[in-house]
């Protein structure tokens, strides 16, 4: 959905826009076409790839930072930039991630269980498992990838780690998943959940969201626009409820006789993709698009 999340975004070509997830830079470069001469845009990703690959990009209009966009609103004021006239994330893991074996993140391929966005820092998957609870483990691969078969799938895990062959890789974390589960969604990997989940986990998707969103708001001019591509439930819920609490009057019950906070965004659109986007790529049939606008109110 990349023509709809520009045309939702720029309404102020010489406005200053941030692209949270920059990725390959297909949103940055299309941003970019549609900015004016006095446009500028700043793009975000924690993947170390990501940002070498935006060096390609020398339009002095546009520059990145290797950083989670969590902390957006920090790096602009550091810029000296207080408000910007548009945000876009778009969520999830980028195809050139899930495509490159070594990265861990797709049981198509056998390689070390890393799945980390950056992997300069932080735990990979394979010692999350080596070292979590069968308890933190269940919670995990419930809660982030609303696995049935949550305890199941945990259960084996900590008795292969206890009898000294700890999951190390994706091949090997797929087949534990096949033979665990009881029963198979037509037409999914059975491990699908459970490697969106250890994913998630390791690279605090959902926190990071919830900050991002909250920077976002703080920094979005009074008509400004906040756009946000998910991919699935967990995200857009996120998403649909931050817009939905941020679209409505707020009465403070310890006051009850003072004046209601005032609304801060106006929900504008939530967009599926075409027929024809998801025939050419099967990836963005779970996609969902969110725009929202800024209030007057600053």
């Amino acid at each position: 959905m990349l023509a709809e999340a520009v045309d939702a975004l720029v309404t102020q070509p010489d406005g200053f826009y941030v692209d949270g997830t920059f990725g390959r830079g297909g949103h940055s470069r299309a941003l970019l076409e549609r900015l004016g001469p006095a446009g500028h845009l700043l793009a975000f990703d924690k993947d170390p790839q990501a940002v070498t690959a935006a060096a390609e990009i020398t339009d002095p209009r546009f520059a990145i930072c290797h950083a989670d966009f969590s902390g957006m609103a920090a790096a602009l004021l550091a810029r000296g930039v207080q408000r910007v006239q548009g945000v876009l994330l778009d969520l999830g893991v980028s195809s050139p991630q899930i495509d490159q074996p070594e990265r861990g993140f797709s049981f198509r391929f056998d390689a070390p269980l890393d799945m980390r966005m950056d992997n300069t820092r932080g735990i990979t998957a394979a010692q999350f498992l080596l070292q979590a609870t069968q308890r933190d483990i269940e919670r995990v691969l419930r809660d982030l990838g609303e696995e049935r078969f949550a305890a199941s799938i945990a259960r084996a895990l900590v008795a292969r780690r206890e009898g000294g062959n700890p999951v190390g890789t994706t091949a090997e974390l797929s087949a534990l998943v096949a033979g665990a589960v009881k029963s198979r969604e037509p037409g999914q990997n059975p491990a699908t959940r459970t490697f969106q989940a250890l994913r998630i986990h390791v690279n605090a998707e959902l926190e990071a969201l919830e900050q991002g969103l909250e920077a976002a708001l703080v920094l979005l001019a009074p008509a400004a626009r906040l756009v946000v591509i998910s991919f699935h439930s967990l995200e857009d819920r996120i998403v649909k409820t931050f817009i939905a609490r941020e679209s409505r009057d707020v009465v403070d019950r310890r006051a009850p006789m003072a004046p209601p906070k005032p609304l801060r965004l106006r929900a504008v659109a939530r967009i599926k993709p075409s027929a024809v986007e998801v025939a050419a790529n099967p990836r963005a049939r779970s996609a969902v698009l969110r725009v929202a606008e800024r209030t007057e109110v600053a």
